[in-house]
């Protein structure tokens, strides 16, 4: 395979020099070059395992001929960030790390790439970036984490954080006990949050291999997909299968419809418009809305169900879903194996693939049907609403899936506004919310502050049984992939933005229904009134205009100032 920096090679002798200066030999140079991108570093679960997968790529790499060369870009965990203003960063770093993986991309002229990441804002960022480099590209997905004891998730810090701030009888022992095993093990979280949900997205869009995401991240299994990546990147990179040629607009759909089956993360809705940009697509957020009015929910995994991510993966993972509804997906796309998702597919049937792990399954007196519904057995259809109406007039998001559903439709509940998400906490935990108050919390928007996750709040709400189920939260701020109950994000135009969130009031009156699709204002200061009488209040109120920020700096800055709407994927103009 011919190498393409030969021609930069000629330019400037230091290019080898430099290389051979770091380990580098005479006969390297002179191999196709492949770079390995992680996010391999000490920041949490979900990147700490990365070096071993990276270590069995470059294998794979030389077993084909090629030079593997490592870089990183560490990510971030919203759960270190959980509560304080660190959140604010975190959506933003998905910026910072495309751009960064852009910069290592375009230094030296790569004949393939392989990036490796498990969650929420990695994942995205390194499709974004492939997308940007158009370079043959594969994506490892980090994988799934053990699960807790007696099949919990580490999201049994909501009640526990909660009883903690209420001094409502816990004991030490009972929260040094949670930290010793809430998280088990390294991968990502093992409920079917952002971060599980982008693997099964990214495998969705063809980026991955047949099956690699949410492999169990202790088992065997997922150092050799990783060696499996290092061999076939040498085959793409000899074909030439880019990016743009796997993430066409049929493969987006295609995502979208596993999306919806599996209840994935409403965060999904923000990061496939944002790497659709990249390719110069506009992915409509109304086509989420089409496809999840027709698709079956087959996934009964943890918020929107039962089970956890690895029994997930044991009951034949995205393939077995994509298998289920191959009826209804384009088969003649391209991923990354050189195969067409049908050619996948069949392959995985000859090879005994959907079979070969419900044993372990077995292991917890499980079988397929339970994890996955078959799709005659689907409790409905979807997980996720896009909802517009005169409090969101370009759209906002409900997963309703994890939503009961006495609370899928709301009329007139009585409005608690809030311009942070800190004071919206502080209400729910002094007892202040009450029954059938619908909680506000506006300018945490993309140029508010950062577009922060509000988990802590709804957690709280959740985990509070004088509330839990009598309660909705509306924000243009966005939520984790794990939140629970009527929980409606991204209102766009956001606050900051001028939307009409900025200007509803206490004890205004809202109401929305997830079978009509829509979300109002429907009252002024308790009184019920016409959806038009409410829209013209808002306007008037308008008039007095928003708060106004407090000075910024550094990317933080540079992000909020240029943030697009949530609508539009929230990534840089």
């Amino acid at each position: 395979m011919k190498q393409k920096s030969t021609a930069e090679r000629l330019l400037w002798a230091q290019f080898d020099a430099l290389e051979m200066g770091t380990g580098w030999d005479d006969q390297d140079i002179l191999r196709p070059q492949i770079m390995i991108e992680s996010v391999y570093g000490d920041s949490h679960p979900g990147s700490y395992h990365l070096n071993q997968m990276v270590e069995q790529a470059t294998y794979g790499v030389y077993e084909k001929g090629g030079k593997p060369a490592k870089y990183y870009a560490t990510d971030i965990c919203d759960g270190c960030a959980q509560g304080h203003d660190g959140m604010n960063f975190i959506l933003a770093s998905r910026e910072a790390i495309a751009n960064m993986v852009e910069v290592h991309g375009c230094a030296v002229p790569w004949d393939g790439i392989i990036m490796a990441s498990s969650c929420d804002k990695s994942i995205p960022a390194h499709l974004k970036a492939a997308a940007r480099l158009d370079v043959p590209t594969i994506f490892m997905p980090g994988g799934s984490m053990r699960p807790g004891p007696r099949q919990t998730t580490s999201l049994v810090a909501g009640g526990i954080s909660l009883r903690q701030k209420r001094n409502d009888g816990i004991t030490e022992q009972e929260i040094r006990d949670y930290k010793l095993t809430g998280c088990p093990s390294v991968g990502a979280c093992t409920f079917l949050g952002t971060a599980s949900t982008m693997q099964c997205v990214a495998e969705g869009l063809g980026m991955t291999l047949p099956g690699a995401a949410l492999v169990p991240a202790t088992m065997r299994d997922l150092l050799q997909y990783s060696r499996y990546a290092g061999r076939k990147i040498m085959e793409l990179a000899e074909k030439n299968i880019t990016p743009s040629q796997i993430m066409t607009p049929a493969a987006f759909r295609n995502a979208i419809i596993v999306h919806s089956a599996i209840g994935g993360s409403t965060n999904a809705t923000i990061h496939l418009p944002s790497i659709a940009r990249e390719l110069g697509y506009d992915l409509d957020i109304d086509l989420f809305d089409e496809i999840n009015h027709m698709t079956p929910h087959l996934g009964n995994i943890n918020p929107s169900g039962q089970h956890l991510t690895e029994s997930f993966w044991f009951a034949g993972g995205v393939p077995m879903v994509q298998w289920l509804l191959r009826d209804m997906l384009d088969l003649d796309v391209m991923t990354v194996t050189g195969k067409t998702l049908g050619e996948n597919l069949e392959d995985l049937h000859k090879d005994n693939w959907f079979e070969r792990n419900l044993g372990y399954l077995e292991n917890y007196g499980l079988t397929r049907d339970q994890v996955i519904f078959p799709v005659d057995k689907a409790p409905e259809k979807g997980s996720v609403a896009i909802m517009k109406g005169n409090l969101a007039p370009e759209g906002c998001v409900l997963k309703y899936s994890a939503c009961a559903m006495n609370q899928r439709e709301v009329v007139n509940a009585n409005a608690r506004v809030f311009n942070s998400e800190e004071d919206a906490h502080d209400a729910v935990v002094n007892n202040e919310i009450n029954p059938g108050d619908v909680v506000i919390i506006r300018y945490e928007g993309p140029r508010g502050c950062g577009m922060p996750e509000q988990l802590m709040t709804t957690e709280a709400i959740v985990c509070d049984d004088r509330i839990n189920g009598y309660v909705a939260l509306i924000t243009d701020g966005r939520f984790s992939g794990a939140t629970r109950g009527a929980a409606i994000g991204h209102v766009s135009p956001e606050a900051a933005a001028g939307g009409p969130i900025a200007f509803i009031e206490d004890g205004d009156l809202v109401s929305y229904s997830v079978e009509n699709r829509t979300i109002n204002v429907t009252g002024i200061k308790g009184v019920p009134c016409s959806i038009e009488e409410c829209t013209k209040v808002l306007e008037e109120r308008s008039k007095a205009g928003i708060i106004p920020r407090e000075p910024r700096k550094g990317f933080y800055k540079v992000y909020t100032d240029h943030a697009l709407s949530a609508m539009k994927g929230a990534g840089l103009e």
